[in-house]
């Protein structure tokens, strides 16, 4: 199994107390895997629904974040491959 990926960047290298600090992290999983259920209904006479499908993520991955300080940070979005948090600085 592949170890999960990461890469991450500060809004900025140097930050006045107070300031906002954004940090956007980029991760992905190279063998985590969606899986796909496919459902078609049909009846006694033979007449069937179109296909629906639903994905699901076997695998998924979970984003901590911490710093040497304490800092709380906070999940302002995460799409499962782009996650950004901001503090306080």
């Amino acid at each position: 199994m592949a170890a999960p990926t990461a890469t991450a960047a500060l809004s900025a290298s140097v930050y006045a107390p107070g300031d906002q600090m954004l940090l956007t992290v980029t991760y992905s999983d190279a063998d985590t895997k969606p899986l796909t259920v496919t459902i078609v209904v049909s009846d006694a006479q033979g007449n069937s629904s179109a296909p629906v499908r639903v994905t699901a993520i076997i695998d998924p991955l979970a984003v901590t974040v911490t710093d040497n300080s304490g800092r709380i940070w906070t999940r302002v979005s995460d799409n499962g491959a782009v996650a950004v948090y901001r503090a306080v600085a």
